[in-house]
């Protein structure tokens, strides 16, 4: 079957580096330094204008950095935000919601999934810290969640192969496991080959030069860190690794 691969992005720039490079879909973030948030409206709206081929755009669920433990009140923002991102074009979303102890949150789970209905919601890299994740898998697939993005517990996807070969073979077709994590060209093979993932899933981003005022030179932009954008030619490259894997 063929590989599809999902671009992890939080700018037009990388959109249109992701469309170029021949992503099969995109999640759309704002942050991705801080592990990707949920996307403004006017971010959704200019990708999808420049999206020709159509390619499906899901969103990120995450109001707020640190962990996937949420209050009602911090599901209630996501639920509206889910819905305005729904009306702007959103063709799935992207979320996960843990409890204390460890395990997936259902009612909390089941809240979004209600608001992002009838699209598609895929169970993010909060699965990555469920303590039992063979049994957590069945809960995210008993919710109706289509997909789960996960490095196999670890810090990389290439160290996680066998968690994630378990897990494609326990849940067969029930729910689509993307695998993620650190892919890049050095390590995409191995992880091809010792989990068989349908989908596979990363930013592949470079260092952006910063533009300077060569009078002054002077940073014309934010002195706290660096920009990184999508690597077309990268992602170009990993699609046709998948693609005549």
């Amino acid at each position: 079957m063929t590989k599809l691969l999902e671009v992890c992005v939080d700018s037009l720039e990388s959109a249109l580096a992701a469309f170029g490079g021949g992503a099969d879909r995109i999640e759309l973030c704002s942050s991705l330094s801080e592990g990707g948030l949920t996307p403004t409206p006017g971010l959704l709206m200019q990708v999808q204008q420049a999206n020709t081929k159509k390619i499906p755009v899901y969103c990120m669920l995450r109001c707020r950095i640190s962990n996937f433990v949420y209050t009602q009140e911090e599901i209630e923002i996501m639920v509206e935000d889910a819905k305005i991102l729904k009306q702007r074009g959103a063709d799935g979303f992207v979320f996960g919601a843990l409890q204390e102890n460890g395990d997936v949150d259902m009612k909390k789970c089941r809240e979004i999934i209600k608001a992002c209905f009838p699209l598609p919601v895929t169970f993010h890299r909060a699965f990555d810290f469920c303590r039992r994740p063979t049994i957590e898998i069945e809960v995210v697939i008993d919710l109706g969640f289509k997909r789960v993005l996960t490095s196999g517990k670890q810090k990389n996807a290439q160290l996680g192969v066998k968690l994630l070969k378990q897990l494609l073979d326990q849940v067969d077709n029930r729910i689509i496991i993307v695998a993620g994590g650190g892919i890049n060209k050095e390590n995409l093979k191995f992880i091809v080959e010792n989990t068989e993932a349908e989908e596979y899933h990363g930013s592949f981003r470079k260092l952006k030069t910063e533009a300077k005022n060569e009078e002054t030179d002077i940073m014309l932009g934010d002195k706290e860190g660096p920009l990184y954008v999508a690597d077309e030619q990268l992602i170009s490259e990993i699609v046709h690794m998948l693609k005549n894997d």
